[in-house]
């Protein structure tokens, strides 16, 4: 580890060189890209410079415990060994999350697709909390959200809905949202107050860019249609509705909640690019881990993942086995301490798999 962390120093040392230099700072392009190189390992470097601090102070004080000194003396600096030791496994342990591989989609936007499962009216309206819920979250993230597509019930539930979140960062949070979401609560059209069990879906894509997921127009078939959403006239007598269809993947995706067909087609380009994208991901992780998937990270929307149990105000995940008992607020967006929890258990595997060559 010493040698990895060594030459991040160097590394950074040598790009805080080229920040400096005048013709990387007069060509704005490359100096973003030194600039981002010396961002990212800039928080590598600070906690390795305290390691550093930490160990020097040790041998310092191991060295003072070898002279001869008195008694009241010795008893302090044993103390301060013992604290010494204790900084210097926790910042060695903090180290190797560091130096644990990165997704390379974590600092991406994202696009969440939720979809009521079994349950019928019940589940629209638990996918519609989840979506309001997500929305929240990336409230208190000042993140940027839009609803790219719906398709709503009459009792203010979803049946789907599609929410782009575009914020840095927004996929290394919620790519553990992926799977099945179930809700045990009595319903309010339940006269009876019995509990009944309903779930939705929902799948979390880091947005793809352009260049990242290429696209021939060749391999689309473009459908334009009449949009069945509420708009008056204009969007009964107008084809503005696109259904979007990749050919080689057999990937659809439809967009008619806009009254132009060029913004329609926008949205559903943008949903497409990413469903392929996470397709895509989807392979990889599979060839990569045939035999052994991470704890929380296979995201396959066929897991139940997560149980929101109303009558006892807990929501439980699953995939770690922990329970929190704040569901109204979690239901309003707070539900980070989950999520950290969530990132600390996929590290903590990763680390259990990289052993020593951490």
């Amino acid at each position: 580890m010493d040698e990895r962390l060594q030459k991040i120093l160097e590394k950074f040392e040598e790009l805080s060189e080229r920040l400096a230099d005048p013709n990387v700072y007069g060509d704005q392009k490359e100096y973003q890209r030194v600039a981002k190189a010396h961002s990212d390992l800039g928080p590598v470097v600070t906690l390795y410079r305290e390691y550093q601090k930490i160990q020097q102070e040790r041998a310092d004080t191991e060295e003072l415990l070898r002279d001869q000194i008195d008694e009241e003396m010795k008893q302090l600096a044993q103390g301060e060994l013992s604290g010494l030791k204790e900084q210097e496994l926790d910042l060695e342990k903090r180290l190797k999350v560091l130096l644990l591989p990165s997704d390379p989609n974590d600092e991406k936007s994202v696009i969440i697709e939720v979809r009521a499962g079994t349950g019928g009216e019940e589940a629209a309206l638990f996918a519609g909390q989840l979506l309001r819920m997500y929305t929240r979250y990336a409230e208190r993230k000042h993140w940027k959200t839009e609803l790219l597509s719906a398709n709503e019930t009459g009792i203010g539930g979803y049946k789907e809905a599609v929410l782009s979140i575009e914020g840095s960062g927004a996929y290394s949070m919620l790519k553990f949202e992926s799977g099945a979401h179930r809700v045990q609560r009595v319903p309010e059209t339940e006269s009876g107050g019995r509990i009944h069990t309903s779930a939705a879906t929902v799948v979390v894509m880091p947005e793809a860019e352009e260049v990242e997921v290429e696209i021939h127009a060749d391999d689309l078939k473009i459908d334009t249609y009449r949009s069945s959403s509420a708009g008056g006239q204009h969007v009964q007598k107008c084809e503005t509705a696109i259904r979007i269809t990749h050919i080689p993947t057999g990937v659809v995706v439809t967009c008619q909640d806009e009254r132009s067909q060029f913004q329609n087609k926008d949205k559903a380009m943008r949903m497409l690019r990413s469903r392929i994208l996470e397709a895509e991901i989807s392979r990889q992780h599979e060839a990569m881990s045939e035999t052994k998937k991470s704890l929380v990270g296979s995201g396959d929307r066929s897991d139940k993942i997560r149980t929101y149990n109303f009558p006892q105000a807990r929501v439980t995940d699953h995939r770690i086995g922990v329970s929190l008992y704040n569901i109204n607020t979690f239901m309003d967006g707070d539900i980070q301490d989950m999520i950290d929890q969530l990132i600390a258990a996929e590290q903590s595997e990763q680390l259990k798999a990289a052993g020593e060559e951490v």
